[in-house]
């Protein structure tokens, strides 16, 4: 079992101009074939921008750049994005989603409660503005979680079914179903928490991490400090993130 951490969009914040971030997504050669864990910006959005998309490139710094898809970045390591048969979702707020229509072949897995905040049509929390129905527009197959089943440390999780062994651990907040995801590896856990929490931002006011983030910051700061045997992310990390830990077995 490998997992393979890309970087899928490149967004920089303008204020502090030292804030640099890449969103982690990650392919997983699981007992299922390739999984991968979020989307970054697809392809539609580098030849088509959404709204949300322009809207981003005005308010922080974006290369831009469309050899960061996935599609891509999958080539690069010598796969074929054709087998990528699942594609497991934090959220779907943009960044994590619009590269689903450059999988059109791959099974979404999802929190019950975020796919239906998503298709509802209405606006529940200000962050569901970047809810982009086109994003689904392809009708992918969806396979929907939503039972407490078991426990990751002390946190509530869904036993997802994969080998690794792989949990949902609903995070709600930032989004209305958001969930961070666990992956057993050789030696321990590797945490995708999402966009739940910053737990390597100190330059940002804590009141703002929790109004755009959600109130999980300060217990997942807490798990990192006293389970240092977890190998922990959120989904936009410092590029040098990416250089420390390029795959993970």
């Amino acid at each position: 079992m490998t997992i393979h951490l890309l970087n899928c969009f490149t967004d920089n914040a303008r204020w502090p101009s030292k804030l640099k971030t890449g969103m982690v997504c990650l392919l997983v050669e699981s007992d299922q074939g390739l999984l991968l864990l979020d989307t970054g910006l697809g392809l539609g959005d580098y030849a088509s921008p959404t709204w949300m998309t322009r809207l981003f490139r005005i308010i922080t710094v974006m290369p831009f750049d469309p050899r960061e898809a996935a599609v891509h970045r999958i080539r690069d390591l010598g796969f074929d994005p054709a087998d990528v048969r699942h594609i497991l979702l934090t959220h779907m707020h943009f960044d994590h989603v619009s590269g689903l229509p450059d999988f059109p072949q791959a099974k979404v897995h999802v929190h019950r409660r975020e796919y239906e905040a998503f298709t509802d049509g209405r606006i529940g929390l200000w962050t569901e503005y970047a809810y982009i129905p086109r994003y689904i527009a392809h009708r992918p197959e969806v396979a929907l979680y939503d039972k407490v089943d078991s426990k990751w440390y002390d946190f509530d999780a869904i036993r997802l079914p994969f080998a690794p062994e792989m949990y949902l651990i609903p995070l709600f907040g930032h989004s209305q179903g958001h969930c961070g995801v666990a992956i057993r590896t050789s030696d321990g856990w590797f945490f995708h928490a999402g966009d739940s929490s910053a737990v390597y931002n100190d330059s940002t006011p804590k009141w703002l991490i929790r109004l755009v983030l959600g109130p999980h910051d300060a217990r997942l700061r807490a798990f990192k400090r006293e389970h240092p045997e977890v190998l922990m992310c959120n989904s936009h990390m410092f590029p040098e993130f990416f250089s420390q830990h390029p795959t993970v077995f």
